[in-house]
């Protein structure tokens, strides 16, 4: 059941990512559509495309990056059942610090589908999104060509 939670909230992160980066992508496009002056219904050359394209990789591989970097981080804990008793920490100053336990079972395979899903989602966010929006504008140009002629 964790698992599938994990799965979900996966999901939501991963689409984030990309929303983020295809939403630049589309931004640096309208704006070079305006500076070449083009009409609303004219394209953008693909090597116009493809530098939009990758722009925005450049720009936003930081902050999806740190997004997936500081995720998995602050999920490793939880994964390996980092457990710190903070009510002897306050008193006796003993933390009893251990790992494992009963939380991990619970915890665990649910941190361990998101650790391991953000690592090969960002890797696909960054290069498979991008490749796959260059081909997507590369048919809709040569629709937009088949069409005319």
């Amino acid at each position: 059941m964790m698992t599938m939670i994990g799965i979900i909230s996966l999901a939501g992160i991963v689409v984030n990512n990309a929303i983020v980066l295809i939403d630049y992508a589309n931004l640096l496009m309208a704006r070079k559509k305006a500076e070449l002056e083009l009409a609303p219904n004219e394209r953008l050359s693909l090597r116009d495309v493809s530098g939009c394209i990758t722009e925005a990789g450049k720009t936003r591989l930081r902050p999806v990056l740190l997004t997936a970097i500081t995720t998995v981080l602050g999920l490793v804990p939880l994964a390996i059942g980092l457990n710190i008793d903070f009510g002897t920490l306050l008193t006796e100053y003993d933390p009893n610090i251990y790992v494992g336990g009963d939380n991990v079972i619970f915890w665990g395979p649910m941190s361990w589908t998101i650790i391991f899903g953000l690592t090969v989602a960002t890797f696909l966010t960054l290069v498979v999104t991008p490749v796959m929006y260059l081909l997507m504008n590369r048919f809709k140009l040569y629709l937009g060509r088949a069409v005319v002629k």
